[in-house]
């Protein structure tokens, strides 16, 4: 096992595991795909794209891990960002990284895409000379092989001839060592160069070549994937009957024939006579939004219940609800279910046709998704101007020293990295982006005031959070407060809250509240939480034990999916140790005045940059050991947090 330094912890990565067993491998393209964020235009006219890992053996190693299966894949990335953000994303997402090979010469694939309508999805592929193109059998190692159940080949990696010998290799390594061999058709007729750059979305051109192609690799498949043009192209027959005998006359596998918003039917045996009479799953009527990406759910929830002996209806159920995830939602492998998730939807469906626009779907999707943190943390609040402000009077200091100190505590904070037990800072950006800048270089966990509430004309006179923190990356992690003294604008802090939350959900920020005062806390609590506010983090001051252990209860029942609960430090061993005991509590907030008179004392002119800095990462490191100390709770069961 090897680390990637996120958000100030260590975050395994799964490659090596002294031969960890795997339910299965992919192998083939491996993109990072750019989706346009404007629906319902051309590609020509999209402002802004979102990323994501996309290929459909990286989107479906990636949804079948995401349901609980063991995966990995074989591939190629470039040696440059896109190939380290698809590693670093393949990692978080629980995928065996032993076969991901880095090209030297080559750059990782990229895709382009945008929603001009529910069937018109212009895409181009950029992939000439591209990493994953450059796979070779060399590459296909034997004893890698060998640790799995199964290996997924796909139809595009067998568009050139390396590629296919490739992919041969590997099938017959598989089946040599008792493994099963699936085939996704996957059929893209210009990777096959049959239709130009522009044509990206067409789905299907007759092609006696490509037919021939895979008639000599039905044959050796335990399991064949495809929707009713990828089965037409499979067989050489444009009736979709006549391809499956076709497929049957040559190869026993089971075949699942795709229909879209019909679901899918399953052919074990012979071949009916009508395709109805096969094996059907149920079905999720749900609203189109994006079908690409779908199949490759689809694919994974089929795997989830296939390699773990479920029976073939309800495989092909779970992989119909998990292509009704991906097709009511826009990118690919960011949008595939997770099992809790899955679970959820087959237990209580949902009320609504656009399974995105569902609040608890979406939570728990976004909770069980989200990138990992420490179990807990330990940071230091330097965005509380008015503290800030009464240490720098008392200094006689100016503003731009203060942005100086800042710097130097960031750095002192880089020098206190506890493993395990994350490191970071509450910073507001309009007090020193300089420190902003370092605190992410020293790959701290960082968290930011949310924005100033804008009340100037709007059409609904809401905050305008969101285009604010997409800036922000993607680790940061958004702060709302919520002031118990205003009580007379406590509606309008509530529905700000709840504004916030949902554009933090709308551009993938995780959300920390912070309830702050002297009032009743646990009812503020209660009423934020009726109104669906579902934070990553709550925060508070000091409380009693009491107090504590009825936030705690509150948020366990209402929403076990909480990553916890941060207290700002009051300063006192005691309550240190009493918080640290209780299971929410999880961060420890400390101030200025936790790490004693070497702040003022630099501010004032009296002890040097050196000085001030060790003093400081020693008082903050005394504080994390004594709550790392304190803290004997293990992680608890059940909901990730």
């Amino acid at each position: 096992m090897s680390s990637v330094v996120v958000a100030g912890i260590a975050t395994s990565q799964v490659e090596g595991g002294e031969g960890r067993r795997l339910d299965i491998i992919t192998i083939g393209r491996c993109s990072v795909d750019l989706y346009g964020q404007q629906i319902g235009g051309r590609l020509e006219d999209v402002a802004s794209f979102a990323k994501s890992v996309g290929g459909c053996p990286a989107n479906i190693a990636i949804g079948a891990s995401r349901l609980g299966l063991s995966t990995g894949i074989i591939t190629r990335v470039g040696n440059e960002q896109m190939g380290r953000f698809v590693r670093e994303q393949m990692a978080r997402e629980g995928v065996c990284l032993d076969g991901i090979v880095t090209d030297p010469g080559r750059l990782t694939a990229l895709v382009l895409l945008a929603v001009e309508s529910d069937r018109g999805f212009p895409l181009i592929f950029y992939r000439e000379n591209c990493a994953d193109a450059a796979l070779n059998e060399r590459e296909i190692d034997g004893a890698f092989i060998a640790r799995a159940g199964a290996v997924l080949v796909t139809g595009t990696h067998f568009s050139k001839p390396r590629l296919a010998t490739a992919q041969r290799k590997a099938m017959a390594l598989s089946k040599a060592n008792g493994g099963r061999v699936v085939l996704d058709i996957d059929y893209r007729p210009n990777l096959w160069g049959l239709a130009g750059h522009a044509d990206g979305e067409e789905r299907y051109i007759r092609s006696d070549r490509v037919s021939e192609h895979f008639r000599s690799i039905l044959p050796e498949c335990d399991l064949i994937v495809g929707t009713e043009e990828e089965i037409h192209i499979a067989a050489g027959e444009e009736e979709t009957l006549a391809a499956l005998r076709a497929i049957r006359g040559i190869s026993a596998a089971t075949i699942v024939l795709k229909r879209g918003p019909m679901g899918c039917v399953v052919f074990s045996d012979a071949i009916p006579g009508k395709i109805e009479d096969g094996i059907v799953g149920a079905g999720f009527p749900i609203e189109v939004y994006n079908v690409l990406g779908a199949g490759d759910a689809f694919l994974s929830g089929f795997l989830r219940g296939y390699l773990r002996g479920e029976p073939l209806s309800t495989c092909a159920t779970w992989a119909n609800a998990c292509g009704a995830f991906a097709v009511s939602r826009l990118l690919c492998s960011p949008e595939s279910p997770t099992w809790d998730e899955l679970q959820h939807f087959l237990r209580h469906g949902s009320r609504e046709r656009a399974l995105r626009k569902d609040n608890a779907l979406n939570h728990i999707h976004w909770a069980t998704t989200r990138r990992p943190q420490a179990q807990r943390f330990v940071a230091l609040a330097a965005d509380d101007r008015r503290a800030l402000g009464e240490l720098t009077a008392r200094a006689g200091a100016s503003r731009q020293r203060l942005g100086d100190f800042l710097r130097l505590a960031v750095a002192a904070l880089g020098q206190t990295a506890q493993g395990e037990m994350g490191s970071g800072v509450l910073l507001d950006e309009d007090m020193s982006r300089e420190a902003l800048f370092d605190a992410a270089k020293a790959g701290l966990w960082i968290g930011r005031p949310a924005p100033e509430a804008t009340h100037g004309p709007s059409f609904d006179h809401a905050p305008d959070f969101g285009s604010r923190i997409t800036e922000w990356p993607v680790s940061h992690t958004v702060i709302g407060r919520l002031e118990l003294d205003r009580q007379h604008e406590r509606n309008e802090d509530y529905a700000r809250l709840v504004t916030l939350q949902e554009a933090c959900r709308k551009v993938g920020r995780e959300l920390m509240v912070e309830i702050a005062g002297a009032g009743a806390v646990e009812e503020a609590l209660s009423e934020l939480l009726g109104l669906g506010l579902r934070p990553d983090w709550w925060m508070f001051g000091s409380r009693d034990s009491d107090s504590l252990d009825t936030i705690g209860t509150t948020i366990e029942r209402l929403d076990p999916w909480c990553r916890g609960i941060a207290l700002r430090s009051s300063g006192r061993t005691a309550d240190i140790q009493a918080a640290a005991e209780k299971l929410l509590v999880r961060g420890l907030v400390v101030g200025f005045d936790d790490l004693g008179e070497a702040p003022q004392q630099w501010l004032a002119g009296e002890i040097s940059d050196a000085v001030v800095t060790a003093r400081m990462a020693a008082a903050f490191a005394s504080a994390a050991s004594l709550w790392k100390k304190a803290d004997k709770k293990e992680k608890p069961s059940g909901a990730p947090r």
